[in-house]
């Protein structure tokens, strides 16, 4: 007989560190986290070319393959990008979810967000205290005063310039970066420290390359606070390169029962992904938080109830709402003050345009500065000359061509790359990084392989589009620069998006009629039709909620975890 826990948490993102950290300091030692991905201790990230090329996630079962391609070769990296209609979807695998590679924002949306769709009694007030405590957990605050010139970012200042001459406002994001525990004086750059919970971090390098895992560990990630605390302190078991695969129902004797509705526990069946066998594994647990990320979360619900049979009474609302929080990203190249894009923490203001001051549904977002890290600068800068080359060789032929064609224009395409690449582009390119209130209507479902598909309805959301790239435009006139470009796969007639905070398809409610997941305090996050299965992560997110969403992730997750545990969270963990 296996060891039975009191929780098994499947993912360890917000929702999953979160409850992992609550729920072991209420059964110490018998919580189970199933990590799919991998540990990356300080300077684990990879960053050679030849390690960055596999640094990808991809996991070929019965033949099949996560990118789509038949024989593709098994890797546990980093990113997992997803290929869907209308919408791609960028994911982290690793210790720590999407905090390995997000970029750090702590913001709470507006108050208007919570009016529409969104359970009765579930408002902005109702989740303040639980965005208090994760926010002091996470180290939230703004980027430091430039008092010393280390610290000056200069695309933070491009950017508020921006915002002051088209009227719009913008103000400074907290951050989840590590500038030292004194909030009045931060530690000096590159200097470490242990932060309140034990773990070694250095204070922020200002390396602009928070979006692909954080070597020096300035980015307050999950692996250095919850889980942290979680497994040290609580001793929860975490388990890296694991996978669940179905979770069923046992009966009064502890037998698998899919019949039954969780009252006696469940069997949670999972991989070893390092074993080359995949002979399956089982834990026997009192309850089941899935915190697989809304990708994740929604797969493995369906796959219980469509594949394995497991999870039958699983309602028809299951993977509907899905969002895409209304990413949008583009660049204006050639700004006549420079950017400096590869400087500083990944993103550092926010420009509003109708999400905080009147507040406008169909087209509200938000603008955020955004940079990349130097080992695209220098790639940029390299294959500058030869398409420079490549320009003006392509002049000479449509100069012929213009002469045998009687003076018809065809040099428009040399002159324009001519063009685009004059100058340090790499110091004058300005990364515009939107979200806003999409319509949150997408639909997930499973495809004839048994695998998530995401059907994005992206006409819905055209308005809240339209007046992205309206704002882009406005930048590009008003930063001075030479070109607008928005994201190349949103070109007629592709219209495809990229997303990196996928929301929705477990989404709480009120009823059974009208979600996934209960709003009610005493099972909040609860899977409608089972007892003691719940859901924490971004798939109970019922809208878009505009702002960057780990804020809103985290507060629901300290619900979630409040309801099991009836202890209130506070931030000494």
């Amino acid at each position: 007989m296996s060891e039975r826990y009191q929780a098994v948490v499947i993912g360890s993102g917000f929702g999953g560190a979160i409850t992992a950290c609550r729920l072991s300091k209420r059964w110490p030692q018998k919580v189970l986290v199933l990590e799919r991905g991998k540990r990356y201790p300080i300077g684990s990230f990879p960053r050679k070319p030849h390690d960055m090329a596999r640094n990808f996630w991809n996991l070929p079962v019965e033949g099949r393959s996560r990118r789509g391609l038949p024989g593709d070769e098994e890797e546990h990296g980093l990113f997992d990008v997803r290929n869907y209609k209308h919408m791609d979807v960028v994911i982290g695998a690793g210790l720590g979810g999407g905090s390995l590679i997000y970029a750090n924002v702590y913001l709470e949306p507006p108050d208007e967000v919570f009016d529409d769709r969104w359970p009765q009694g579930l408002t902005k007030a109702a989740l303040d205290p639980y965005y208090r405590v994760a926010k002091e957990v996470l180290g939230a605050r703004p980027v430091p005063p430039a008092d010393d010139p280390r610290r000056r970012i200069l695309r933070t200042e491009l950017f508020q310039k921006v915002a002051k001459e088209v009227g719009r406002e913008s103000r400074l994001l907290d951050l989840n970066v590590f500038f030292g525990n004194d909030f009045e004086k931060p530690l000096g750059i590159g200097l470490q420290d242990r932060n309140r919970y034990g773990a070694v971090q250095t204070s922020c390098v200002y390396c602009a390359e928070c979006d692909i895992g954080c070597n020096t560990h300035s980015k307050n990630s999950l692996d250095l606070n919850y889980l942290f605390v979680a497994e040290k302190r609580y001793g929860a078991q975490v388990l890296t390169e694991h996978q669940a695969e179905s979770i069923v129902p046992l009966d009064g004797q502890g037998r698998p029962d899919p019949s039954a509705d969780g009252s006696h526990g469940y069997e949670v069946t999972y991989l070893d992904l390092t074993e080359s066998s995949r002979r399956e594994h089982k834990a026997t647990t009192e309850r089941v938080v899935l915190s697989a990320g809304t990708l994740g979360s929604c797969e493995l619900l369906m796959r219980c109830r469509q594949i394995h049979k497991t999870l039958p009474a699983l309602g028809d609302k299951l993977g509907l709402s899905f969002s895409g929080n209304g990413d949008f990203l583009s660049t204006v190249i050639g700004t006549e003050q420079p950017a400096d894009p590869n400087y500083g923490p990944v993103i550092t203001q926010r420009i509003d345009f109708g999400l905080f001051q009147g507040f406008n549904r169909d087209r509200a977002f938000i603008l955020e500065d955004a940079s990349y890290p130097n080992l695209l600068a220098w790639f940029v800068e390299g294959i500058k000359p030869g398409y420079l080359r490549l320009g003006a060789f392509w002049n000479t032929i449509v100069t012929a061509l213009r002469r045998a064609f009687a003076g018809k224009r065809t040099g428009r395409v040399g002159y324009a790359l001519s063009e685009l690449l004059k100058g340090d582009i790499s110091y004058n390119t300005g990364v515009l990084l939107c979200m806003g209130l999409d319509r949150s209507d997408g639909v997930m479902s499973l495809d004839s392989n048994g695998r998530i598909e995401v059907d994005w309805p992206y006409r819905n959301s055209l308005p809240l589009y339209e007046g992205i790239l309206e704002a882009g435009r406005t930048f590009r006139d008003t930063a001075g620069a030479k070109f607008y470009l928005p994201l190349p796969t949103w070109t007629w007639p592709w219209r495809n998006n990229i997303t990196v905070h996928p929301l929705g398809g477990c989404i709480l409610a009120d009823a059974p009629s009208q979600g996934v997941t209960s709003a009610d305090r005493q099972s909040f996050g609860q899977v409608f039709g089972y007892k003691g299965l719940y859901v924490a992560d971004g798939s109970l997110v019922p809208t878009a909620v505009g702002a960057n969403p780990t804020a809103t992730i985290s507060a629901l997750s300290e619900m979630v975890a409040e309801g099991i545990t009836g202890q209130k969270p506070d931030a000494d963990l």
